[in-house]
């Protein structure tokens, strides 16, 4: 008899209660997590790409985004409860690659209760799979039962998605039909809101987005957190706009080999200019934030 099944079996008593203490610690961080009065959000280190999971006080989960492939279910699988297999709310921000590519592979394998687009028109492959994925969730069965399907919204400034618990998430862009811009221009912009915090997401909205915004009124720019606009490129990140969000922090969302020299130094120095303490999930990896709805910090 090998020695480790001789010793299992001489010391079956351990053998249960070490399987007993794992079981009660998976259970009680299922609970504590049910239960905690925070709000996470975490940036996904998903390469070069843009994906952000939300999980409110109450536990309804959003997910901006879904950088550019499978590696997103790995990131989910490291933030979420390891029993948790649906969404409330998925945003596509706009149909490039690295942000609607790794959706495809969240829309089958999670129940997705709402989809959010931004309208704009595309007709590359990426679109076509993801409005393929989001056609089959509309009719595949979830856990044995016939599916009700995801619901399509066209993102809408003014549109608000209420989760409870003063959470809120406001679309702040785009403000119009949008169907024949440039799709980063068309980039669905929303403001994550928590009693006295808020987190600021951009997509890969340029500065005559993001300018056009101060225009039109300042009032729901100010935010804790910024996810930097386009990976750190220099095409955003106008400091008219930075100036006006004054956050606290930035994170960068972006592949350490991406070929686009992201983030742009010029960009690197507006944030350090500005005093803006920046995160990098090329080097700091996936980057969770928690808001008690006073306060921001990082978990």
């Amino acid at each position: 008899m090998p020695r480790m099944w001789k010793w299992a079996r001489e010391h079956a008593h351990v053998t249960l209660i070490l399987v007993l203490v794992a079981v009660s610690a998976i259970v009680w961080s299922a609970v504590w997590r049910e239960s905690s009065k925070v709000l996470t959000v975490s940036f996904l280190n998903v390469g070069q790409g843009d994906a952000i999971f939300i999980e409110t006080p109450s536990g309804a989960q959003m997910l901006v985004d879904g950088g550019k492939n499978r590696a997103v279910l790995r990131e989910l699988s490291r933030v979420s409860s390891w029993y948790d297999r649906t969404i409330d709310v998925a945003v596509a921000t706009h149909p490039d690659q690295d942000h609607i590519g790794g959706l495809v592979d969240v829309l089958e394998r999670y129940r997705v209760n709402t989809v959010i687009e931004s309208g704009v028109l595309d007709n590359g492959a990426g679109i076509t799979a993801f409005e393929k994925a989001v056609a089959e969730e509309n009719v595949r069965p979830v856990r044995g039962r016939a599916s009700n399907g995801a619901r399509r919204h066209i993102a809408t400034r003014g549109d608000v998605i209420d989760f409870g618990d003063g959470v809120y998430f406001e679309i702040l862009f785009p403000d119009r039909a949008v169907p024949g811009l440039e799709t980063n221009t068309a980039s669905v912009i929303g403001r994550l809101v928590y009693g006295n915090t808020s987190f600021m997401l951009t997509g890969d909205s340029p500065q005559t987005i993001e300018e056009y915004l101060v225009r039109i009124g300042t009032e729901r720019l100010p935010a804790q957190v910024l996810k930097v606009g386009h990976h750190g490129s220099k095409t955003s990140s106008s400091p008219l706009f930075l100036g006006y969000v004054n956050p606290n922090f930035a994170v960068y969302s972006r592949g350490c080999d991406n070929s686009y020299g992201h983030p742009h130094a010029d960009v690197v120095a507006l944030f350090k200019q500005f005093e803006i303490e920046t995160f990098d999930t090329c080097t700091d990896g996936t980057i969770t934030f928690v808001s008690d709805g006073q306060t921001v910090g990082l978990r």
